[in-house]
């Protein structure tokens, strides 16, 4: 069995309800994944966070949530690998 990463966007985001430095978000993902030399798309949807800092543009606050989401995407992968 192989599952990839092939794509990832923000869907969505907003500002935390409580928390006014944090940012809250939901990343699409696309994952590939073959078996038996057959391919399976799998699209997701990851709730994300992150902590804004100051001189943060919007694209840096999109980067942040993808990449978080790309980690934790990581290990949901590493472990069904085990």
């Amino acid at each position: 069995m192989s599952l990839e990463l092939i794509d990832i966007g923000l869907q969505e985001r907003h500002a935390h309800p409580r928390f006014p430095n944090r940012v809250q978000g939901k990343v699409r993902a696309v994952l590939s994944e073959t078996i038996d030399g057959r391919e399976q798309l799998h699209e997701i949807v990851v709730p994300a966070w992150t902590e804004l800092s100051s001189g943060m543009s919007d694209e840096d606050v999109e980067l942040a949530l993808m990449v978080k989401a790309a980690d934790i995407v990581k290990r949901v992968r590493r472990r069904l690998s085990v």
